[in-house]
């Protein structure tokens, strides 16, 4: 439902996505069914600081919708989906590690006072689980759990039937769960986080000290002999090429990948996970040695309830995300 082709028909419910990321703004115009009608994608202007990043973010709603042929008075809501720490109820950014300066910026406020219509906001990849849960599966499933694996990891929960965000808005955070309790500190000032072992960071980070002691691989010429160019897309491009350090990389990182999902299994009893995220895209050769370890350290039943699956949505799970719950909320609120 997710193409730029759906059109709109009578009784459709119209709703603004926003998804607000370190390195880009996306938009999206949908219906209350997740067909996107108009959408943009541009850069984040980091370095202007909240109020260059807002401004852009207005500008290119504007855009969007201009392009959608319609209006803010037409929509239901705008949703936004934030990386960091939100506080849902206030309409606040508290913390984002992927937006420099952004402590305490009121954005779903501005953003409602700009429009004149109401705005829901919360974080991710808790909103792109729930994008995942109303918009891409073909039959429901009461709980779900949606990991995002890019520069770190992130995790968004269904639980009976409902997004679970915990008793501040912080419930998801699976990256930050301690796996090696020995282990890197990781940005967030803790030790041994999945997300130093898992991520597309800790792959890259392996590759460049590999190289440096001298292991063989094609990757440094790819990019161009600075082995401090290698990231996540290079190794998956150079393991496609059959390189051995990269195909072994990967491997690991799978593996690790499976340790923090057996805790989640053991944890929640999902009965689906879906992984999307940049690094995900390698596929398979990242996918089965993660499912490998969640058989071979879950209990029986756990590993064979649950599947484990690309994310459906791909790079929309997170504006759709941010319709979906401008519908749950609504919805909420009407019936109160």
């Amino acid at each position: 439902m997710n193409s730029s082709e759906v059109q709109k028909r009578q009784g459709d419910r119209l709703v603004l996505g926003i998804d607000l990321g370190g390195t880009k703004i996306a938009t999206a115009l949908a219906t209350d069914r997740g067909g996107i009608l108009s959408r943009r994608q541009v850069p984040t202007p980091v370095s202007a600081g909240p109020e260059g990043v807002i401004e852009k973010i207005l500008v290119t709603v504007e855009e969007t919708l201009r392009q959608g042929k319609t209006g803010a008075r037409q929509l239901l809501g705008i949703g936004i989906a934030a990386a960091g720490v939100i506080d849902a109820a206030k309409g606040m950014v508290v913390f984002s590690p992927n937006l420099p300066g952004w402590y305490e910026v009121p954005l779903g406020n501005i953003v409602q006072d700009h429009f004149g219509i109401p705005v829901c906001m919360g974080n991710d990849a808790n909103l792109a689980a729930l994008g995942e849960w109303s918009f891409g599966l073909d039959k429901k499933v009461s709980n779900l759990l949606y990991i995002t694996v890019s520069t770190g990891i992130g995790g968004g929960i269904i639980a009976n039937g409902r997004l679970y965000t915990g008793a501040r808005g912080a419930a998801g955070e699976v990256g930050h769960m301690t796996v090696d309790i020995g282990g890197r500190r990781c940005n967030c000032g803790n030790t041994g986080c999945w997300e130093t072992l898992a991520s597309g960071t800790a792959l890259a980070r392996e590759a460049v000290r590999q190289v440096a002691q001298g292991r063989r691989t094609s990757m440094l010429g790819l990019v161009g002999g600075d082995a401090s160019r290698i990231d996540a897309r290079v190794i998956s491009r150079a393991a496609g090429e059959g390189d051995e350090l990269a195909r072994e990389l990967i491997s690991q990182v799978g593996f690790y990948l499976g340790v923090g999902l057996v805790s989640l299994v053991n944890i929640f009893d999902p009965e689906l996970i879906l992984i999307g995220g940049g690094v995900s895209r390698i596929g398979d050769l990242l996918f089965q040695p993660a499912v490998q370890v969640v058989k071979e350290r879950t209990s029986r039943m756990g590993a064979a309830a649950v599947a484990i699956k690309p994310a459906l949505l791909g790079d929309d799970s997170c504006v759709l995300g941010a319709v979906a719950f401008v519908l749950e909320q609504l919805s909420t609120y009407s019936s109160e």
